[in-house]
């Protein structure tokens, strides 16, 4: 039975990539094949989004793929890490609605001392729990960087934002610090895609259910998520990428 099912998952992959040639360009670009096909539904299109904003851009992985499912959406990317940021501008050079931004977001303008993880990803401005060194031991090695803080808010305020607006937020464990700094952007979004965690990966992070309360103020509901990420040996989910969308 686990090779028929694992011989399935392959099947509906390859039709997947048959259905969609776009995604064989999209992977081998560095993009998210499984994000694609996730999102690249009706319930999206239908919300007409005109502006992506991508926190937490790391090499580009979600901007390009953002940019395949609604090619004419301006992406306001944000990336802290200087080498993650110059892929970024590489992955991104031929988007003509692109713009990126070296530079973290919180709750106040400033500077910080950042965890820059050799696993960039894994990045944060929070110390790593325990569990997250166990569960992921490739992202044991951090080593300390400043950063330049700003909010959201007070960037977008200087910028031209066309209204229907989808937020990307994968921070690491920072998600509650940039919603303070985000409040009127976030009331002018539909809808938001954001990194959550059901156990502490990162010291004094908000959980799912913190996020969920606060967000629901702004107006959203919960939609369901795109992606989960599972503990490898009791199976229990650790995160996921959590869709809000607002309430009509």
């Amino acid at each position: 039975m686990p090779f028929l099912s694992q011989f399935t998952r392959r099947l509906n992959s390859l039709a997947h990539y048959i259905e969609n040639p776009q995604l064989f360009v999209l992977r081998q670009r560095g993009g998210l094949p499984n994000t694609f096909l996730q999102l690249n539904q009706p319930w999206l299109h239908s919300l007409n989004i005109n502006t992506v904003i991508d926190i937490g851009a790391n090499s580009g992985q979600f901007a390009l793929t953002i940019n395949t499912i609604l090619p004419k959406a301006k992406i306001y990317s944000f990336e802290p890490l200087p080498e993650c940021f110059e892929r970024l501008q590489a992955c991104m050079s031929a988007c003509k609605h692109f713009t990126g931004f070296n530079v973290a977001l919180g709750d106040k303008p400033g500077a910080l001392t950042f965890e820059k993880n050799t696993f960039t990803p894994s990045s944060s401005f929070l110390k790593m729990t325990d569990l997250h060194k166990t569960v992921y031991p490739h992202t044991k090695n951090t080593n300390n960087i400043q950063v330049k803080v700003d909010t959201l808010d007070n960037i977008i305020d200087s910028l031209e934002i066309n209204d229907n607006i989808l937020i990307k937020l994968d921070v690491q464990g920072y998600e509650d610090r940039v919603i303070r700094g985000a409040e009127n952007t976030i009331k002018r979004s539909q809808i938001l895609i954001i990194e959550t965690s059901f156990e502490a990966l990162y010291e004094e992070q908000p959980l799912f259910g913190n996020l969920y309360n606060e967000l629901i103020k702004y107006g959203f509901i919960y939609a369901g998520a795109i992606e989960q990420n599972s503990h490898p040996k009791t199976g229990k989910i650790l995160q996921s990428d959590s869709i809000f969308v607002r309430n009509q």
